[in-house]
């Protein structure tokens, strides 16, 4: 039985540390998020997070390995099909996918588009892979002078819908994501349906912080349905309620920044509820890995790192933090897309041991299968580390 009651989860959303083995099969060879962007940037400042052990599980410039790291460190790939965000957290959560979600690199079919108009009484602009700033740029004026929404893809299993909001405002664009959401099932099921609203003017539009994410229901059981089920608090921070359909949250704490996430996980820590605190920073991906911006990418990293010594000092002996990656996104590449990589694994706690190599995890869903034993939880998938961190 573990004395630890709370843990918390944090996860830098593609802030991976390598290219998987199959990388190549994704058009991910050579991919390493935070070893190219340090070079890029000619080294990271982070001293909380090279404390910790960063450095010892890959070569980041910057970030030397120490000689005592306070944290046990490893990487873990990824066992699932696939390179987005859903199925990394659900991996997370402790659900392994063998089938990737189906993508759309050509576009949507048109027997969605057609049902998703007819449904909706209008018709839409786009249809094709984009950026989202980039898409936006450039059939923004359309929308904005015919009313049509903005459908795009990407290279993950997204269906996205782009609309300024003095034009669709707000509830209308929720309710045609939820009407895509109800189309894209069966060979459709896109992991996510995403709502991108904009405001502004042509050249100098701007996406807003009101984003929702309409998720597939992950199938059961998993680590926050199992938790809840078993009267713990799952709290959960940012974008991680979309990413699960609200599925074994008890509290949602939406947030429109990396800041205001940390200070939630901060906030949540703090009650000393017994369950999970689980929490995803969104910006390294939204803001600066999908818009290969490295020098905004070490600076986000660098805000997260002058955090850490608040959350650190506020973890009692019954606590333990998590930090870890969904994916990679490497701003560094020619890609604008996730890329499939190795994520950092750290964790830390007060009464935990220090410095001890998890090695190269087999699966993202270790860290479900290690929440799951400190909780006295089974699940179904995953190798448990609780052992060797001292948590157990």
């Amino acid at each position: 039985m573990s004395f630890i009651e709370q843990v918390v989860l944090l996860v830098m959303d593609s802030a991976g540390v390598g290219a998987l083995p199959d990388a190549h099969l994704y058009g991910d060879g050579g991919s390493n998020t935070l070893g190219n962007l340090a070079r890029a940037v000619g080294g990271l400042n982070l001293p909380a997070l090279s404390s910790l052990g960063l450095g010892h599980i890959a070569p980041i410039e910057g970030v030397p390995p120490v000689s005592h790291p306070a944290a046990c460190y490893g990487k873990m790939a990824e066992k699932s099909a696939g390179k987005d965000t859903t199925t990394g957290h659900w991996e997370i959560a402790g659900i392994i996918l063998e089938k990737p979600f189906p993508t759309y690199p050509h576009g949507f079919p048109p027997d969605v588009i057609q049902a998703l108009t007819e449904r909706i009484g209008s018709p839409v602009l786009g249809n094709k892979p984009a950026s989202g700033t980039e898409i936006i740029a450039e059939l923004g004026a359309e929308h904005m002078r015919t009313g049509y929404p903005i459908v795009y893809t990407s290279a993950d299993s997204v269906l996205q819908i782009a609309a300024h909001e003095e034009i669709i405002p707000l509830p209308r664009l929720y309710e045609i994501c939820q009407i895509a959401r109800e189309i894209m099932t069966g060979e459709h099921a896109v992991g996510r349906v995403i709502a991108r609203p904009f405001t502004g003017q042509p050249g100098s539009f701007q996406r807003t912080p009101h984003r929702h994410d309409y998720s597939l229901r992950p199938p059961r059981p998993h680590l926050l349905h199992l938790l809840k089920e078993a009267g713990l608090a799952v709290q959960a921070v940012g974008k991680i309620n979309d990413i699960f359909a609200g599925d074994g949250i008890t509290a949602s704490h939406p947030t429109k920044s990396n800041a205001e996430g940390m200070e939630k996980t901060l906030a949540c820590l703090q009650e000393h509820r017994r369950g999970l605190v689980f929490t995803n920073l969104v910006e390294f991906d939204m803001l600066y890995g999908h818009r290969n911006d490295p020098p905004g990418y070490a600076r986000a990293l660098e805000e997260l790192d002058r955090f850490l010594p608040h959350l650190l000092a506020a973890l009692t002996e019954k606590e333990l933090l998590i930090i870890t990656a969904d994916h990679g996104c490497d701003p560094t590449t020619r890609s604008t897309d996730h890329s499939r990589e190795y994520v950092p694994l750290l964790v830390y706690g007060p009464a935990l041991r220090r410095g001890v190599d998890l090695g190269t995890r087999q699966s993202f869903a270790d860290i479900a299968a290690t929440v799951g034993e400190i909780f006295q939880i089974n699940l179904p998938a995953g190798t448990s580390f609780a052992a060797s961190i001292g948590a157990v």
